[in-house]
């Protein structure tokens, strides 16, 4: 599966982050408020840059950009699972506040869905257990909880997270 494609729609444009859109990734990322059911303080320019860099080091991080403004909004991952071929994990999302709320986040998964489903037959998005936004947010673009002794194969994230999955079978 490609890890870096370009995704577009009338809404947004998603596409393979680079060095070079850090600032403008930050000037986003900068808000405390997008982070704060989060445990890590991304907020901060130098955890924010570590997150960047992992980020580009992942191979399949992506940037957001709204097609209107054509402004960065946020940032998304497609990231391989050791183990498991024929899945894929979307995630580390995060979206400026303004873009909260309304048809980004679906967009932003619809295309990202649409584009792994092609490749594999499982979408997994892993949630940690106290960010009940992306919980809620997940619930609503269709994903399902993974039972504790489903998937085996993936690879363990402990008991601070929740899975969920959305299966190519039910998505078309």
């Amino acid at each position: 599966m490609n890890l870096k494609p370009l995704l577009k729609n009338k809404l947004i444009t998603i596409e393979p982050l680079k060095e070079e859109d850090f600032e403008a990734l930050y000037e986003v990322a900068k808000d405390p408020l997008i982070w704060d059911q989060h445990p890590a303080k991304r907020y901060q320019k130098e955890v924010f840059s570590e997150f960047f860099h992992q980020s580009l080091a992942s191979g399949g991080a992506m940037i957001i950009i709204d097609n209107e403004t054509a402004e960065v909004i946020g940032s998304s991952r497609f990231q391989s699972l050791e183990g498991f071929a024929n899945g894929i994990e979307i995630g580390w999302t995060f979206l400026a506040r303004k873009y909260w709320g309304g048809k980004y986040n679906a967009s932003i998964k619809n295309l990202m869905i649409t584009h792994a489903l092609k490749h594999v037959d499982y979408a997994f998005f892993i949630v940690a257990k106290e960010n009940e936004r992306s919980k809620k947010a997940m619930e609503k673009i269709g994903g399902r909880l993974v039972e504790p002794n489903e998937f085996t194969q993936l690879p363990d994230k402990g008991d601070q997270k929740v899975i969920y999955v959305i299966e190519r079978s039910s998505y078309y």
